[in-house]
Formats: C-alpha cells, sequence, structure tokens
C-alpha cells in the first residue's frame, strides 16, 4: 500500500496469535507499560528510575515465556520475540508489530541499543508505530480494540523524491517560524517600515509554493499504516470477541425448565448444575455474554415468579465462533438455510448493535424480504 504522494510503499499482513502469547500479553499489561516508559526514557537520554532489579527479573521472565510460546505455535514465529517493534494498543495491549524488513535492522523494545541512525526509516519510525496503534485501538468491525493480533511488516520501500519533501517540511517549518517572528516584530514596532512589509510578504512565498496537496509526509504514513493494518486484518477470517459473565443460579426444581429457556434465548451456556443436599434447590454455574446480560435478572425472575436468584461476574472474553459476513455459498448450505440465509447470525448482530448504538454506518437493508410484505389496506 502506498502513501497518497505514492512516494513510499510498505507491505504487511495480519495473523491470529497463538492463544497462550495473547493471554500472557493480556495479563502482563503492567509490565509492558513500563517496558515502554523505560524505552521512551533511554530513547529520549532520561534516566530510568523505574527500572529496579524486580522489574529487570520480571521483564527477563517474560521474555522467556514468550519464546517458549512462538517456539511451541512452529516455525513462522522463528526469531519473533527478537522482532517485536511495538505492542498495542497504549503501547501495553495484547497485538504485536512485527519488523522483518530487510533493509531495516532497528533495535527491538527489549533491548536499548542504538538503532542504524543511517536507515531512512529511522525518521518515521514514531510515526510508524503510531499509525499501528490507531488501528489496533480501533478495530473495523465495531470500533472497539483488538485483542490477538499480529501485523507482519514485510516492506517498507522510499522513493529518492520522499527526501526532497522531508527537506521541503523542514523549510516550510524554518519559514513559518521566521514569518512569526516578523510579524511578532513588526506589531511591536510603533511605526512598521516598508521593508518590513516586504520582507514578510516575500517570506510567506515559499511557504505556501512548498506546501503539498497531501498534507506533511509523516501524516500521510501514519494514515497509510492505520488503513493498512486494517485491510490487511480484513484480508483474514474476522471474528469478534465477546465478554462473558460467569451466572451463578439458585432455582427451585420446578422452575428449572424455565430458567433454562432464558439461559437459551441470551446465549447462554450452563457449565454446572447440582442439587443442594437438602433441599429442593438447584444451584446452577453457566456463561452469559456480557451483551445479553442487559434485563436478564428481570426476565428470569418473572418468568420463574421470583424464585431464581442469579448473580453475575465477569469472568473472560471469548471468541464469537461464527463470522460475521457469513452467508451460504455450497449446495448442501443453500438447502439448510436456503439463498437468503434467513437464520439469526448472532456475530451480525452484535456488530450491528454496537454499530448502531455508537452512530455508525450499518451495513443492513431496511427491506430485507419485499415479498414478505403485504398491504394492509383494502380496497373499495
Amino acid at each position: 500500500m502506498k502513501t497518497p504522494n505514492r512516494l513510499s510503499c510498505l507491505k504487511l499482513r495480519a495473523k491470529p496469535l497463538p492463544e497462550e502469547v495473547t493471554k500472557l500479553l493480556e495479563e502482563n499489561a503492567s509490565l509492558l507499560k513500563i517496558l515502554d516508559q523505560v524505552y521512551y526514557a533511554h530513547n529520549c537520554g532520561e534516566s530510568d528510575d523505574i527500572l529496579t532489579p524486580e522489574t529487570v527479573a520480571a521483564l527477563s521472565k517474560l521474555k522467556n515465556k514468550l519464546a517458549e510460546h512462538f517456539t511451541e505455535a512452529g516455525s513462522d514465529w522463528d526469531g519473533a520475540v527478537d522482532q517485536i517493534w511495538s505492542f498495542g494498543p497504549r503501547r501495553c495491549g495484547p497485538n504485536i508489530l512485527l519488523n522483518r524488513i530487510p533493509n531495516y535492522k532497528r533495535s527491538s523494545v527489549w533491548t536499548y541499543s542504538p538503532t542504524d541512525s543511517e536507515s531512512p526509516h529511522l525518521n518515521y519510525d514514531s510515526t510508524f508505530v503510531s499509525g499501528f496503534q490507531l488501528a489496533a485501538l480501533c478495530g473495523p468491525l465495531c470500533d472497539e480494540p483488538m485483542m490477538g493480533v499480529c501485523f507482519i511488516v514485510e516492506d517498507w520501500t522510499f522513493e529518492k523524491e520522499a527526501f526532497a519533501a522531508t527537506d521541503d517540511e523542514t523549510v516550510d517549518k524554518s519559514l513559518s517560524r521566521m514569518d512569526l517572528n516578523d510579524d511578532i516584530t513588526c506589531k511591536n514596532i510603533s511605526k512598521p517600515s516598508k521593508e518590513c512589509d516586504s520582507e514578510s510578504v516575500g517570506s510567506s512565498i515559499p511557504s505556501s509554493c512548498n506546501s503539498t496537496p497531501f498534507g506533511p509526509f509523516t501524516g500521510q504514513i501514519m494514515s497509510t499504516v492505520k488503513e493498512a493494518c486494517k485491510k490487511a486484518f480484513q484480508a483474514q477470517p474476522q471474528r469478534l470477541m465477546c465478554a462473558m459473565y460467569s451466572c451463578n443460579i439458585q432455582v427451585p426444581t420446578d422452575m428449572l425448565g424455565k430458567m433454562y429457556a432464558v439461559l437459551g434465548r441470551r446465549s447462554g451456556r450452563v457449565l454446572h448444575a447440582d442439587m443442594e443436599e437438602g433441599s429442593q434447590t438447584f444451584h446452577v454455574i453457566a456463561e452469559l455474554p456480557v451483551i445479553e446480560s442487559f434485563d436478564f435478572a428481570n426476565e428470569i425472575r418473572k418468568q420463574t415468579n421470583g424464585l431464581a436468584l442469579p448473580q453475575l461476574v465477569f469472568s473472560h472474553w471469548e471468541v464469537v465462533d461464527v463470522d460475521p459476513f457469513w452467508s451460504p455459498r455450497t449446495e448442501e448450505e443453500y438447502a439448510h438455510f436456503g439463498e437468503k440465509a434467513d437464520v439469526e447470525n448472532r456475530a451480525r448482530k452484535y456488530v450491528n448493535n454496537v454499530r448502531r448504538r455508537k452512530g455508525l454506518a450499518v451495513d443492513e437493508k431496511i427491506v430485507e424480504h419485499a415479498e414478505k410484505q403485504r398491504t394492509l389496506m383494502r380496497k373499495k
């Protein structure tokens, strides 16, 4: 994918992280935040007082665990620990940006060795990372943070004109500062001279001539990286992560069927059910999606005449194993679901509900089945 001015081209692909790696990164978010602060302090030449011996040991342990999980995942992840460019979103999330650019050898997030200053990529390193952070913070499905995604940068090239554009931006900034200083000087003088006016006008001409219609080159790289990450994510099978509640319910025996019916309508899943000794009460442990839990307590009490006592506690995140953009393609699917697939897609329903609540565009038809409509008014 190229920048709007066609001066830089990048190639990257998205790949799901191993489940163990995602879980490990999620559990050590606070440690990754400290790692980012230390890395920033080293680059700026500041002191790293927050790096205690305990923190160093914890970071070394985290790196070794990541290396073990990547080794177990297969040969595609060889050397991935030392190629980590950044974590995201917010530089401490469960997503990874890998640097596999052939001609750009930069220091990893675990080390603080100086980077090759002769590489042209160094000037736009932080800009590239910022684009990745924006993409990881707002995914393409619901504008929600991504989770468990690895973006592998395979190539990043520049045209020769890109360095001239960078020089023009630097000149524009210096000229704009000179214009500002000239304006301030002219305002401080009670009677400005004609020479001052001519100098300010003359200095403003090159600034307008050197401006590009695409904006600053750094901003172009940032937006291009963001769009490239989203397109790479959409090129792979997409899944939705759903927050899950652990639901503990105490219900009498005669109301057990109605309780199961309420859980079934809300895509709940019963894990364990056992009768308490010496009573006619069942203790049920189930899992319920958070998005399906609105007004759950009122409904289950209404259906069981107030005899069911639910208690909801956040448990974990779970992948909704349904493609939000699924449609029947094979003959068996056409025979089972029909050509229009009237069966409700749970993941698609969640995506539309979230996007509608946020005011985003929803890809759905107002009239889905025109042949099922009928005119209620009778013609006399």
